[in-house]
């Protein structure tokens, strides 16, 4: 049972194998270049498993302890995986003695696949959406070990791996966009940034902005989820002449 549940999961994380290869790679090499050991780099992987909120902490760990502010910002950065665990409801809900575990590794890309994906017929369903938790978990563990490993044994010059973060994070921003049809919580999320970037500074901004962009966004949610809805209307409607005048070639 556990063997073909493996096997049936194995094929669904390749795709997360080859990023994790790369993100967990740099994250440990910058952990290194900021002199913490390899042992420092793994028990991180493992016991906090959040891929941009672990780059974000060498930043906390190499600057002054700021408790408060590192919760708020690790909050806000992970604070999506409070709607994720809400849509996994049904299906953690019969997991039994899996459940502490798939919940503490869910990740966005478990995420994506545990909604997807569904185990072949005679494979167990707890012992599927387990085994994809842990084999993403272990890419995540494995490809930063190994990134802490060359980066300590080997001497070159790290300048700019810093930037890896930001990269990340202008990707999700861009597929974001493309993604979506009205731009409006983007906008909200830029202009906040900049806002509070001039009022607050270069170092003392991020928690603030954050905060803003939440407190706007449950504001104007209605009007928001308003603009979305007669945007797929108008989209719906531009595409059925078409259709219809297509039908009629046919004919």
């Amino acid at each position: 049972m556990k063997l073909r549940a493996l096997r049936a999961a194995f094929p669904h994380t390749v795709p997360v194998l080859t990023g994790f290869s790369f993100l967990g790679m740099a994250y440990g090499i910058l952990m290194a270049s900021k002199g913490y050991g390899v042992g420092w780099t793994f028990l991180m992987s493992l016991f906090v498993f959040a891929g941009s909120a672990q780059y974000m902490a060498i930043t906390l760990l190499t600057a002054a302890f700021n408790p408060v502010y590192a919760f708020f910002l690790t909050l806000m950065i992970n604070a999506r995986h409070l709607f994720y665990g809400l849509s996994l409801l049904e299906k953690f809900r019969e997991a039994g003695r899996f459940r502490p575990y798939l919940i503490f590794g869910l990740c966005d890309e478990s995420f994506s696949i545990l909604c997807s994906a569904e185990p072949p017929e005679g494979v167990d369903r707890n012992w599927f959406m387990f085994f994809i938790t842990l084999l993403d978990h272990s890419y995540w563990v494995l490809a930063s070990v190994a990134g802490g490993l060359l980066g300590s044994l080997l001497s070159f010059n790290t300048r700019g791996l810093d930037f890896v973060l930001t990269a990340l994070f202008v990707v999700i921003f861009v597929s974001q966009w493309k993604s979506q049809k009205k731009h409006g919580p983007a906008l909200i999320g830029v202009a906040s940034s900049v806002a509070c970037l001039l009022l607050f500074g270069p170092d003392r901004f991020i928690v603030p902005a954050m905060i803003a962009i939440l407190a706007i966004l449950l504001v104007f949610r209605e009007k928001l989820q308003v603009a979305e809805v007669e945007s797929l209307s108008v989209t719906e409607t531009k595409t059925l002449p078409t259709e219809t005048s297509s039908e009629e070639v046919v004919k």
